[in-house]
């Protein structure tokens, strides 16, 4: 027997403000429910978001540390090219939601304030048909763990009453996200934890590949973490692929990042076998 949606009030737009929170942890709540396994629950969230709020899709990030992060989820083909987008080119709303650790608004990516604070974003972004980016930071005790990135193919911002409802759906995902890495350390339920455990095995997969092709980097061009992880999102950004795309190509030795003369110290990338 299928689970019973909640019911959105009547009357058109979203619920009287009263009622907003019990609605939206109704939404989330059902959601949740319908999920068949514990690492399900993060992506039955984000598609729940799109329910809740006037956008289009949404996505959830985790840092994994400076310059690192992980899409855990997202409720479309756009939300997660999105999250990979901001992951590639290092900057946008994500990144300046994690480095603030505060919501970050950009209501317009096609002009404006907006466009010129992330202008390769921006550009991208709306390539994709994006015009507006919501990011939420996730964590708890004010550290950023993550965030919760929103979409709109239209421009423009969120209502008071709008945003106050993301930040409810942020508090499920980071309760979401703490309860996984809960139920991942103290291995109370057998099936829980192996769950968790694959999960977190694929999840994880980029970040090391990221990690293992920057060291190869940094002995091929004899550069610091941070600039050989720059000449990756550089020649993916170029390529018009991610990170994790190049990052597997330079492990598996099809691609190779090597220096070329000296005097004007230009540097180039070429694939094995390339003169």
């Amino acid at each position: 027997m299928p689970l019973e949606q909640p019911q959105e009030p009547a009357g058109g737009g979203g619920p009287p403000d009263g009622r907003s929170r019990l609605w939206a942890s109704e939404t989330l709540a059902a959601a949740a429910r319908r999920a068949d396994a514990p690492q399900q629950v993060p992506g039955a969230l984000c598609e729940a978001c799109v329910r809740l709020l006037p956008i289009s899709g949404s996505s959830v990030s985790i840092s994994g540390g400076k310059g690192v992060r992980i899409t855990w989820c997202a409720s479309d083909r756009v939300a997660a090219r999105l999250a990979e987008l901001q992951y590639t080119v290092g900057d946008g709303p994500c990144q300046s939601a994690l480095d603030q650790g505060a919501p970050v608004v950009a209501a317009d990516l096609t002009g404006g304030t907006d466009a010129r604070r992330w202008p390769i974003f921006a550009h991208e972004a709306v390539a994709l048909g994006v015009r507006a980016v919501f990011s939420l930071p996730l964590g708890v005790s004010g550290a950023a763990i993550g965030t919760l990135d929103l979409y709109s193919e239209s421009v423009g911002g969120l209502t008071e009453q709008d945003m106050r409802t993301a930040l409810w759906v942020r508090d499920a995902v980071t309760y979401a996200l703490v309860s996984l890495q809960a139920a991942g350390r103290d291995g109370a339920e057998e099936d829980t934890a192996e769950e968790v455990a694959s999960w977190v095995a694929a999840s994880e997969a980029d970040h090391t590949e990221v990690y293992q092709a920057v060291g190869m980097v940094m002995v091929q061009l004899d550069l610091d973490p941070g600039q050989a992880l720059d000449r990756l999102r550089a020649r993916a950004y170029v390529d018009g692929r991610t990170v994790s795309q190049v990052a597997r190509e330079v492990l598996a030795r099809k691609l190779r990042f090597h220096e070329e003369g000296r005097e004007g110290g230009e540097l180039r990338e070429g694939r094995d076998g390339e003169r």
